[in-house]
């Protein structure tokens, strides 16, 4: 068992560490109730990928959200992707 510190910080149980040494990356990922934590040098293509088009997705919805966006019928959607 650990606690949180007032800075946000959290101690790695010695016995929980593994390979994990000082200045490693790790990747925290949150998922309802879970957080899970992965060392970022394990990761494969396809996580790393998805963290990637998350991190994206979340700033996206941000950009929504402060109404950054414009809406339009899918007609006209359809047509200003064929300019790309």
């Amino acid at each position: 068992m650990t606690k949180m510190s007032s800075k946000g910080q959290v101690v790695i149980p010695t016995d929980m560490r593994g390979d994990i040494r000082e200045g490693d990356k790790i990747v925290i990922i949150k998922n309802n109730h879970q957080i899970i934590m992965k060392k970022a040098t394990n990761l494969d293509k396809n996580l790393a990928e998805d963290l990637v088009f998350a991190k994206r997705t979340e700033e996206a919805l941000k950009r929504y959200e402060k109404g950054e966006f414009k809406q339009m019928e899918s007609k006209d959607f359809l047509k200003e992707l064929a300019k790309w």
